[in-house]
Parts: C-alpha cells; structure tokens; sequence
C-alpha cells in the first residue's frame, strides 16, 4: 500500500509569493485526513515552504531546511543549495520520499533528492500528485488575467481538487 497526497503550487507575481497546499492524505484508496498541513511559513514567516510525499520526510526536509536558514542567514538561494548538497550525498537523507517547495517573494526553487535545485522561469512550481493540472491553471491565469498570486494559487488548487482524486478542496494558502 502506498500513501499518497498532495498538491502543492507556488506563484510569484507582483512581488508576492503565495503558495497553496491541499488537506488531503490518501492511504491505499482511503482517504485518511482531509485537513493536513503541508504549507508552512519558516524563517520568521519571510519564507514558504510546502512538501509533497511522504509526511513524515517532508517534514523531517523542513527541519533540515529551516537549519540552512538559520546558518546562512535566511539566505534562501544559499539554503536551497545547501539543503539539495546534502540530500544527494547524505546517505539517510537520500532515502527520504518528498519534494520540496520553497521560497520569497524573490527567489522560488523546487528541491529534490536527486540534486536538483530548479527556479522555475514563470514564477510557477507544482509539485505532487495534482501538481500538473494545478500548474497548468495557473499558467493560465497568470498569462490572461490581472488576479493576484493568492487569488491565482487559490482558483488553480481548485481545479487540481476536481481533476485529482488525490487532492481535496481544504485549501491552506501562505503569502509573503
């Protein structure tokens, strides 16, 4: 049996950071909570972070995260170089199922395990099982409306929580 969740997007837009996350847990076909918490405000609230994957790996990958914060100032490009370094040659930390999202209202970077350290070009990161559809959203609502980035993180959740099973409508949305 596998645990499933998550739908996690990230959108700059007019100096503004908003990043949304969905509630739900899937274990096997069952739906075991619908209100988790995968979005969070790190660093005094000046940097967002969400995960997708396994509960207990993206949280133990905040943790880790939030050290490289404290260590180089919030320094959120160094951190995420850090924190990618060490996930790829840390043997207990490769073994760790999730993806990060992090970011200000500057900089956004997907984080992986494998090393990867991406900054999207549009401003726009998805990551998780309805990542896909609620990134396409976005991308369109970015390209033909005015609406704010929460606005656009919210509406883009969404239609992720209509398309993927694995997605719910208990949206949680940070803004920096």
């Amino acid at each position: 049996m596998r645990i499933r969740s998550t739908t996690i997007l990230a959108v700059r837009r007019n100096g503004k950071l908003a990043m949304a996350g969905d509630g739900q847990v899937t274990f096997d076909k069952t739906i075991m909570k619908h209100g988790a918490r995968k979005v969070r405000r790190i660093a005094s609230g000046v940097v967002l972070a969400g995960f997708a994957g396994s509960a207990a790996d993206g949280i133990t990958l905040l943790e880790k995260f939030e050290g490289k914060l404290a260590e180089y100032k919030n320094n959120v490009v160094r951190s995420a170089v850090e924190l990618a370094k060490d996930w790829r040659q840390d043997r207990a930390l490769r073994r760790l199922e999730a993806l990060l999202v992090v970011g200000t209202a500057e900089h956004l970077f997907v984080l992986s395990g494998n090393g990867d350290v991406i900054e999207p070009d549009d401003g726009i990161a998805a990551v998780g099982s309805g990542g896909p559809y609620a990134q396409a959203a976005a991308m369109a609502l970015v390209r033909h409306s005015d609406l704010d980035a929460e606005t656009i993180a919210r509406a883009a959740l969404e239609v992720a929580g209509r398309i993927d099973i694995y997605t719910n409508d208990d949206i949680v949305v940070e803004v920096v």
